[in-house]
C-alpha cells in the first residue's frame, strides 16, 4: 500500500487573471514575448503619489464568469479568485458531483484582502454614518471569502480555508494544498493566490515605505530585477490558480497532466518586518528544505523562477541564497524574474509563478527577465536577459518571499520526472 505521505501530486488545470491578459495561455504568450503589463495607474488620481504606475487589470469583465448580482457582493480579489478558478477547473475538466465533492477542497490566499471595499465604505460611513455601511461589507473584505466563494460556486465540501503570508501567500497556499493531498485529507485541491490592492491606501502605503519604483515616464521599463539601475518594485493585481490532484485520481479520470509538484519548503527569517535576512539565510534554508522534500539533488534543477522583485536587498540576497544552496551549479542555472513583466502581484504572485513554472516545463521555454540593460556586479547569475530561451526544462524551482520573514519554495517537475 502506498505510504500516506508519499502520494504523488500533479497539476491538471491552470487559471489566471494578470496585467498581461485574462487566462493562463494568453498571459504566458505575452510573457514569452517579453511584453510588459505595467502602465500608468488609471483607477485613481495619482498626482500626489511618488509612484504613478502599476500592473492594473484592464480587460477583466467579471460578468463573463459571475452572475451580475453576485459580482456586486464581491470585492475585486474575490472576483479574480472565482474567475481564475473557473478557468482552471474548465481546463482540468474535473467535474464535481455528490460522489467526489467531499474529497475536493479549496485553499486560496490573499495578502491584503478587500482593501478597496474598506476604503469605499469608510468614506460612506464618514459621509452618511454607519447606516451607509452595506450588510455585505464584512463578507466582501475578509480574505477567506476567496476560497469560500469558490467552494460555493463548485459545491466543494472538502477543506475550505485561506492563508496570508504577504508575498509568499500564493506559494504557501499551493504548498499546503499539496501536503493535504499527500496526507490523504483530499484527492484534489483548487489552490493559489489573489490580490487587488491597487488603491490609494495600498499604493500610498508602499510609497511611504519607499518600496515602489518611481520610473513613471517609462512604466514598461520600471520593473528591472537584478539590474543595476533598479529603483523599487511595481505593484500589480490579479489571480493565479492551479488544480492539484493525486496522481492516480487524475489518471483514473484521464486528466491532462501539465507536470508534477514534487517539493515544498517554508521557513522564517525571524529578522525584520520587511527586509530579508542578511545574505539570504532564510531563503536558502527554504530552498534547501524544498529540495530535500522533493528527494532530489540540487543539480537536478535546471531553472528557477526567482522572487526577483526589483528591490536592491531582495535581488542581492536571493542571488546569494541561490549560490549558497546550489554552489557551482548556480552558474549553470537559468534564473528568470517574471515580475519584470507582470509586476509584483503580492499575495497572488506565487500562484501566477507556479503557472509559469509548469508552462516552462511543458513548452521547454525559459521566460526572460526584461529591462536587463546594465548588469549589477553583485548579481551575477544567468537571469535569461531580455529574450526567452528555448531549452529543455525538467525541474523548476519557484521562490516566493514575503514581509514578516515568510519564505516559500515550490519545485515542479516534468511528468514523469527524471528523478523518479
Amino acid at each position: 500500500m502506498e505510504s500516506r505521505f508519499n502520494r504523488r501530486v500533479v497539476v491538471t488545470g491552470l487559471g489566471a487573471v494578470t496585467p498581461l491578459g485574462i487566462g493562463a495561455e494568453k498571459t504566458w504568450k505575452a510573457l514569452c514575448e517579453g511584453e510588459s503589463g505595467i502602465k500608468r495607474i488609471t483607477k485613481f488620481d495619482t498626482s500626489k503619489f511618488p509612484s504613478k504606475i502599476a500592473g492594473e487589470i484592464t480587460d477583466f469583465i467579471a460578468e463573463d464568469f459571475i452572475n451580475k448580482k453576485e459580482v456586486k457582493r464581491m470585492d475585486f480579489f474575490t472576483q479574480f479568485a472565482v474567475a481564475s478558478s473557473i478557468m482552471a477547473m474548465n481546463d482540468s475538466k474535473l467535474n464535481i458531483s455528490p460522489d467526489n465533492a467531499e474529497i475536493v477542497g479549496v485553499l486560496i490566499g490573499t495578502g491584503i484582502g478587500g482593501l478597496s471595499t474598506i476604503e469605499k465604505y469608510h468614506k460612506a460611513m464618514l459621509k452618511g454614518g454607519p447606516r451607509k455601511i452595506s450588510p455585505f461589507f464584512i463578507p466582501m473584505l475578509i480574505g477567506n471569502m476567496a476560497s469560500g466563494e469558490v467552494s460555493m460556486h463548485f459545491g466543494l465540501k472538502g477543506p475550505n480555508f485561506s492563508v496570508a503570508s504577504a508575498c509568499a501567500t500564493g506559494a504557501h497556499a499551493i504548498g499546503e494544498a499539496y501536503k493535504m493531498i499527500q496526507r490523504e485529507d483530499v484527492d484534489a485541491m483548487i489552490a493559489g493566490g489573489v490580490e487587488a490592492a491597487i488603491t490609494p491606501l495600498g499604493v500610498g502605503g508602499f510609497c511611504s515605505m519607499k518600496a515602489l519604483s518611481t520610473r513613471n515616464d517609462e512604466p514598461e521599463k520600471a520593473s528591472r530585477p537584478f539590474e543595476k539601475d533598479r529603483d523599487g518594485f511595481v505593484m500589480s493585481e490579479g489571480g493565479g490558480i492551479i488544480i492539484l490532484e493525486e496522481l492516480q485520481f487524475a489518471l483514473n479520470r484521464g486528466a491532462k497532466i501539465y507536470g508534477e509538484l514534487i517539493g515544498y519548503g517554508l521557513s522564517a527569517d525571524a529578522y525584520h518586518i520587511a527586509a530579508p535576512a542578511p545574505d539570504g539565510e532564510g531563503a536558502a534554508r527554504c530552498m534547501a528544505m524544498a529540495i530535500k522534500d522533493a528527494g532530489i539533488q540540487a543539480q537536478d534543477i535546471n531553472h528557477i523562477n526567482a522572487h526577483g522583485t526589483s528591490t536592491s536587498l531582495n535581488d542581492l540576497y536571493e542571488t546569494m541564497a541561490i549560490k549558497k544552496v546550489f554552489g557551482e551549479h548556480s552558474q549553470k542555472l537559468a534564473v528568470s524574474a517574471t515580475k519584470s513583466m507582470t509586476g509584483h502581484l503580492l499575495g497572488a504572485v506565487g500562484g501566477i509563478e507556479a503557472i509559469f513554472s509548469v508552462l516552462a516545463i511543458r513548452d521547454s521555454i525559459l521566460p526572460p527577465t526584461i529591462n536587463y540593460d546594465t548588469p549589477d556586479p553583485d548579481c551575477d547569475l544567468d537571469y535569461v536577459p531580455n529574450f526567452a530561451r528555448k531549452r529543455e526544462v525538467n525541474i523548476v524551482m519557484s521562490n516566493s518571499f514575503g514581509f514578516g520573514g515568510a519564505n516559500s519554495t515550490l519545485i515542479f517537475a516534468k511528468y514523469p520526472h527524471p528523478a523518479q
